[in-house]
Parts: structure tokens; C-alpha cells; sequence
């Protein structure tokens, strides 16, 4: 497990590194090198990685297809795509894959639009369209339960200072309450104890009087 953790943070070091390295080299070169840390990530089950270098090899491809038509990202891939993040739990990546998916297959039906095969257009935006629609559910029940969690541990802290005032403050009155007592209860055995005197005094005085 550790060597594992290991060699994940290694290859991320080295892919951002590679990746800062070859702003100047070819599209090729750089989607050549984008795929071999994509599968090195997958082979070590780094499926974040894996899924963020996938992305940005889909947005190059996208930057560059404007003068190379091969480079052009189908929707089936961002569908692909957006189905393996959405099994990872990335729900918001897995959105924005679909909106991408809806271009590419808008953009493709305009294309080949002679074709006629308004049908399958249809069923296939439907799909995109029920796939985010869940990815963007999924990603409002975590913000909903990472707002729900957030707030039960502030309400969670907030009783345990309540109890630990309450018990500070139940404290006090009882040791004020304890030492009050003991004071009037040394007043008490005092006044005894003066009353005790007076009346031994008195005794003492009548018995050892002078008669005159």
C-alpha cells in the first residue's frame, strides 16, 4: 500500500513536471505523452489522474481541430468519458463532459446533416441529456450531504462548549454554596460557644462574689 501511495505521488510529480517541459513540442508528441501517463496512472489504479490527463488530452484535441479534423473528440467519447467519471464519483466532471458530448454530436449533425437520421440524433441527445441530468443530481446530493455533515459537527461543537459551560457554571454555585455553609456553620458553633462562655461566666462570677 505504501509503495503504491508511493509511486502515485511520484508519477504525479513527473507528469506535471513532463507536461510543464513540452509547451513547445508538436500536438502529437504532446498526445503521446499525455496517453503513456494516462495508462501509467490506470495500471496503478490512480483513476483521478488518470481521468484529469484524459480530459485535458480531449481539450487539446478540441483546441487543435480546428486545422486538424482528425483530432476532433466524438460524442461518443466524451459519453465515455462522462460515464467512467460518473462510476469514479467525479458528478460534476462527468456534467460538463456531457455538455461537451452535446456540442460534438450538434456539431456533428450539422455536418452530416443530408444524412437525414434525425432519429438517431434524437434518441442519442436524449441520452446525453438523461446523463447529465443524473451527474448533476448526484453532484447536489454530495453538496447537499457535505453541507448536511458540515453542519451537524458545528452543531455537534456547539453543544459540547454549551455543556462544558453549563457544567462550569453548575460548579460554581454549589462550591459558593459549600463554603457558605461551612461559614455559617463556624458563625453558629461560634455564637454556641460565646453563649456557653457567658452562662459559665455567669455562674463563676455569683459562686466566687464578694457578699457586699
Amino acid at each position: 500500500m505504501e509503495v503504491r501511495a508511493g509511486l502515485r505521488e511520484y508519477l504525479r510529480s513527473e507528469s506535471i513536471s513532463v507536461i510543464r517541459e513540452i509547451g513547445d513540442e508538436t500536438v502529437e508528441k504532446k498526445l503521446l505523452i499525455l496517453e503513456f501517463f494516462i495508462r501509467s496512472f490506470a495500471l496503478i489504479g490512480d483513476i483521478e489522474s488518470c481521468l484529469a490527463l484524459r480530459y485535458e488530452a480531449f481539450v487539446l484535441r478540441d483546441l487543435k481541430s480546428a486545422s486538424c479534423k482528425w483530432l476532433r473528440v466524438s460524442h461518443t467519447e466524451w459519453i465515455s468519458f462522462a460515464g467512467q467519471s460518473l462510476e469514479n464519483g467525479f458528478y460534476a466532471v462527468a456534467a460538463k463532459a456531457c455538455e461537451n458530448a452535446q456540442s460534438c454530436l450538434q456539431r456533428d449533425n450539422v455536418a452530416d446533416s443530408k444524412t437525414g437520421e434525425i432519429f438517431e440524433y434524437m434518441q442519442m441527445l436524449k441520452k446525453i441529456k438523461s446523463l447529465k441530468d443524473f451527474a448533476l443530481t448526484k453532484a447536489g446530493s454530495r453538496s447537499v450531504q457535505a453541507q448536511a455533515a458540515e453542519y451537524l459537527k458545528k452543531k455537534t461543537v456547539e453543544k459540547g462548549k454549551l455543556l462544558s459551560s453549563h457544567h462550569k457554571e453548575t460548579k460554581c454555585p454549589a462550591t459558593t454554596l459549600f463554603r457558605n455553609g461551612i461559614k455559617r456553620r463556624n458563625i453558629r458553633k461560634l455564637h454556641e460557644l460565646q453563649s456557653f462562655q457567658q452562662v459559665t461566666g455567669g455562674s463563676n462570677s455569683t459562686q466566687f462574689s464578694c457578699p457586699w
